[in-house]
């Protein structure tokens, strides 16, 4: 049985490859796991968002209905495709004002 058994293409490459799936599976579950375990899960309270300039809606303000009629007021009939500015353009005031708020933010932090 030992040598005839062994030699068996079967045995041969079959073992190994399920070996490789199995163990495979488990070991993904391991990597995948972290994933979850450090997700930054930081919640951002209503003052703290207001700090950083960013005014929260209270939860009943927003719903479906609201959105839904706020959509329905734009006239989607009649509209005209306006290409933004792009930074290399001269006299683009929105790229250089971005500019000015970033150095803002990197000197505060």
């Amino acid at each position: 049985m030992g040598k005839g058994f062994l030699q068996r293409r079967s045995v041969r490459f079959g073992v190994p490859f399920l070996l490789l799936v199995v163990g495979g599976s488990f070991g993904l579950k391991e990597f995948a796991q972290i994933r979850y375990d450090f997700r930054n899960r930081k919640n951002v309270s209503k003052a703290d968002a207001e700090k950083m300039g960013i005014r929260m809606k209270e939860q009943d303000e927003v719903t479906l209905e609201t959105e839904f009629k706020k959509i329905e007021r734009i006239d989607t009939t009649n509209w005209e495709n306006v290409r933004g500015p792009r930074p290399w353009e001269e006299g683009n005031q929105l790229y250089k004002e971005a500019e000015e708020r970033a150095k803002k933010i990197a000197k505060q932090d």
